[in-house]
Order: C-alpha cells, then sequence, then structure tokens
C-alpha cells in the first residue's frame, strides 16, 4: 500500500495521513464542488467492501462562476466536515488517509487558502489534482469496478465534466470542461443559455472523445440521479445502481423526460432527496447533449470513480490485477462460509459437470460456487432474500444486472424450499429462460456438491459427476465412498430432472 502512494503520487508531497500504520484501510477525503466526502474502504483485497460512507453537501463552488472564490458558507461546513472526518479515521482503524480536492478548490482565487487552513485545522494536506488527473482518476475508479471497460468516460461533478478513455485497462487523455450544473446553473441566473453554453464546450472536445458505436460510462451522483428516476419510472427491477445500462436512445428518452419534471417529484424518489433532485433538469440536458454529441451505443452507470481510483491505485500491484468478481466472492466466502476453501472445489466440479459454453459462464459458475455457503447463518424463513441480498447488497461487481439476477436465482434455487420464492422475484425478468433454466440447474447442482461433501474440503475429487450418454452419472471412489446415501441419491435425481436427464449413481467399490 505504500509503494501505491508513491507511485499515484509521482514522488510529489503525499496527501496521506496515517492514523494507524498496522491498518491496510484506506480512507479517500473526497473536496469536491458540491460535496465533501469520506469513504473508507476495508483491505487487504482487490474489490474491499465500503466500511464507511459519510457526505456533507457544502456547495463549495456554488459561487465560484461570479465571485471566483468558495462559497464562504460552504467553505465553514467544508472545514467542519474535513475536521470531523479526520478525527474519525483513526476511531475506523484507517491506515492511509487521502485528501483530494478538485475543481472548486483547483479554481478558486483563495483555493491555496482553503488548503492551508485544512492542513491546520486537521492535519491532512489536501492533494489538488488538475483538470487532466481528476479525469483519469474517475477513469480508472470505471476500471476499478469493470477492469475491461472500453469507452469513454463522463464524471459530472458540482463545477465540472471530465472525459477521459479507456482503452487496454488504462486511462488516457483526460480532460476537464466547465459543465458542472453549479456553474451552468449560475450562469444561467445571469442570462446566459445553458443549452448554448453545453453545445459551446462539447463542440470543442466533440472530435476527440466520440465514441461511435461504443459505450460512454457515466460517473458522480448527478448522472446516477438520473439513472435511479429511470429505474423508479420503467419500475425496473433490480435497484443496482453500477452496470446499469441503457440504449442510446433510451438514454435520450430520460434526459428529455427529466427536463420536465417538478423537483418536489423527482424529490420524493427513493435515494434523490432535494439536493441532487435541483439539478436534475440541467443533468439530463448535459446527458441529452453529451448521447447526441458523442454517439455511443450504449450508456452505462458506473458505482465507482475518484474515490475508488484513489483506492486501486494503492492497493498492491498483486491485488490490482486478480480478477474483480471473482475475488470478491472468494471475500465473501472468507468472511461468511463455515469451510472457506469448499467453493473453489465446488467450482471446478460444477464447470466438469455443467460444461460452461463460454468464459463468461465459467466466471459466472466458480463465482456462485464460492457463494454457496455464505447464507448458511440466516434463518429459513429469510434466507431467499438473504440470497438475493448477497448479489445485490454486497461488493461484487463486473458482472452485469444479468448476472446479477443469475448469480441469485443460483442462489436462492440451491435451497429446495426457495425455489418457488425464485419464481416470483422480479429480478429474474432480466434473464431468458433458457439462462433461467440453466440458473436452476447450477443451483441444484451446487446443492448437490454441499450435500455430497458436507460442504468441506478434499471430498469432490473423488466423486466426479459427468453428461454421459443421455444419463447425469456421478460415480464415488476411494476417500468419497462413505459419502453415499439417500439424501445424495435424491441430490442426483433433481439435478438429472432439471437436466432432462435419467442419473445413475456409481460406487467403484462394486468394480
Amino acid at each position: 500500500m505504500r509503494e501505491g502512494q508513491g507511485e499515484f503520487f509521482r514522488g510529489e508531497p503525499p496527501s496521506f495521513a496515517q492514523p494507524d500504520a498496522r491498518s491496510d484501510r484506506i480512507g479517500v477525503i473526497d473536496v469536491g464542488s458540491n460535496s465533501v466526502r469520506m469513504v473508507v474502504f476495508d483491505g487487504p483485497c482487490r474489490t474491499p467492501a465500503v466500511l464507511y460512507n459519510e457526505k456533507v453537501l457544502c456547495g463549495l463552488g456554488s459561487e465560484l462562476d461570479r465571485t471566483g472564490r468558495l462559497a464562504p458558507e460552504g467553505a465553514r461546513r467544508a472545514l467542519r466536515a474535513l475536521s470531523r472526518f479526520t478525527a474519525l479515521a483513526p476511531q475506523l482503524r484507517v491506515g492511509a488517509l487521502a485528501g483530494i480536492a478538485t475543481a472548486a478548490v483547483r479554481e478558486a482565487a483563495d483555493g491555496p487558502d482553503f488548503v492551508e487552513e485544512v492542513a491546520r485545522r486537521s492535519g491532512i494536506r489536501l492533494r489538488v489534482v488538475s483538470g487532466s488527473e481528476e479525469a483519469e482518476l474517475a477513469a480508472r475508479g470505471v476500471l476499478f469496478g469493470n477492469p475491461g471497460a472500453e469507452g469513454v468516460v463522463a464524471d459530472l461533478g458540482g463545477a465540472s465534466l471530465e472525459f477521459c478513455w479507456l482503452a487496454g485497462g488504462h486511462a488516457e487523455r483526460g480532460l476537464t470542461t466547465p459543465l458542472g450544473p453549479l456553474r451552468l446553473k449560475a450562469r444561467a441566473r445571469r442570462g446566459a443559455a445553458i443549452g448554448a453554453e453545453i453545445d459551446r464546450y462539447l463542440a470543442t472536445v466533440a472530435d476527440s472523445y466520440r465514441v461511435s458505436g461504443g459505450t460512454l460510462y457515466l460517473v458522480g451522483g448527478a448522472f446516477r440521479a438520473l439513472a435511479r428516476a429511470q429505474m423508479h419510472r420503467t419500475h425496473y427491477p433490480l435497484k443496482v445502481l453500477h452496470e446499469y445500462r441503457l440504449s442510446a436512445d433510451t438514454a435520450l428518452g430520460l434526459a428529455e423526460w427529466v427536463q420536465h419534471q417538478r423537483t418536489d417529484r423527482l424529490a420524493a424518489i427513493t435515494g434523490i432527496g432535494s439536493g441532487r433532485a435541483q439539478h436534475m433538469a440541467v443533468s439530463g440536458r448535459l446527458l441529452g447533449a453529451l448521447v447526441r454529441s458523442l454517439d455511443p451505443a450504449w450508456v452505462q452507470v458506473s458505482g465507482f470513480g475518484l474515490r475508488e481510483g484513489v483506492c486501486l491505485e494503492n492497493l498492491a500491484a498483486g491485488l490490482r490485477d486478480e480478477d474483480a468478481l471473482l475475488a470478491g466472492a472468494r471475500e465473501q466466502e472468507r468472511r461468511r462460509a463455515r469451510i472457506p476453501g469448499f467453493g473453489e472445489e465446488l467450482g471446478t466440479w460444477l464447470a466438469d459437470l455443467l460444461e460452461p459454453a463460454d468464459a463468461r459462464e465459467d466466471r459466472l459458475i466458480r463465482a456462485a460456487a464460492l457463494l454457496a455457503d455464505v447464507n448458511w447463518r440466516t434463518h429459513p424463513d429469510y434466507r431467499a432474500v438473504a440470497c438475493w441480498e448477497t448479489v445485490t447488497r454486497i461488493n461484487l461487481t463486473d458482472l452485469g444486472h444479468a448476472g446479477r439476477a443469475f448469480l441469485g436465482l443460483a442462489l436462492v434455487s440451491r435451497y429446495k424450499s426457495l425455489r418457488k420464492a425464485a419464481e416470483r422475484t422480479e429480478a429474474v425478468a432480466l434473464l431468458s429462460p433458457a439462462e433461467q433454466a440453466r440458473a436452476t440447474q447450477l443451483g441444484l447442482a451446487m446443492r448437490l456438491g454441499g450435500v455430497l461433501a458436507g460442504s468441506g474440503t478434499g471430498v469432490l475429487a473423488y466423486c466426479p459427476a459427468r453428461r454421459q450418454d443421455g444419463r447425469l452419472v456421478l460415480t464415488l471412489s476411494g476417500p468419497a465412498l462413505p459419502f453415499s446415501g439417500e439424501e445424495v441419491e435424491k441430490r442426483v435425481a433433481a439435478l438429472a430432472r432439471a437436466m432432462d436427464l435419467d442419473w445413475q449413481l456409481t460406487d467403484t467399490s462394486d468394480s
């Protein structure tokens, strides 16, 4: 982690304070134009869980366009919040605390004075990033959640809109524009036409960031609020913002719709609130202009951004290179399963049995195996809910919404009494009938594997299951011979029915 700090800051004086040098937890303070936030990531792992997340809407940049300075009340509130955050860090056992300041502090005439006051009061020196650095950090945040992302990132903050290319796992060619909602609304109050301002700036960057036929990744709370509104208005069945994907035409429809909604109605949507709702019309106008100018085929929301970009840069190199989905599932197994390590063996056994159609399905099967036993403590009456929460509320990424629904259905189907509950879950609608059948087969296969080995290690290698001549054949040999029984036979029969096969249990002791 300490090496990552030097790499990220390129030898310059770091903004890191070290409240607890014995800890691997990474804290990131993000001083933005609209909000000041601290996020603490647990570690060390490739997809660390968010241990703590607190935000204060200060509006530091709300007067920047008019006065060239930070809003006095916003600065007062920000200083108070920063003092609290740096006091909380040792309580949360944060090992390294990074302070990043973006457009408002970067551009304000009194920005340097604010940085000095923060250092005097809290002991942390804010790293004031350039516009290109801010864009690249946000793009690395997208890579934190989707290492294979390719396309253009648009990060919308209060006072600025950043652009950056993603290609080959790298963030390249970051650039900033003064197209944040706070600044645009301030100019509108002085008589400027918001549409003309947007078009003027986008005309200068469109050629450099046109992603024709590709994906535009949206970062920032303003864009996430738009996505939340779209989910609400369409009754979307999975309330997970990260990796929410819209066609370009759908995004244009959302952009048009939100500009005609009353602020109080938008604020009433769960998760938006009045502070964010008052800027949504401008954000919608920006979204529409981006889609028209950059010509993407798809628009995808990232739940991650600058703070996760900082976190990614400060992970050890070996952790950064891990598969994000499997690393997250493996960490869940380590923390919550009865016998960690069983999931790896189960994944190999399942892959041999189910014969994945492609690399994507293989990853999902192995992730499901790692998660197969994490809900064992949950009361049976609530286990269906717990299974869906496993794939919607914990820190899993790089699987898409259909992938989440697939894992959720598989985990629910892993428990015999819950399969009817799975059929009634709205998120199942994200899967085709064939995908639903496949997820159910996976769940039944996980149940068989768990019953057969008692969710313990060292058994499944001695009891391969294969399709052979229209039958599901389970063969027990060596140390696995004593594990045969009526319950195993029931589970083999149930899986065979789901796969439309006959079944056979072979005991090599009879050979």
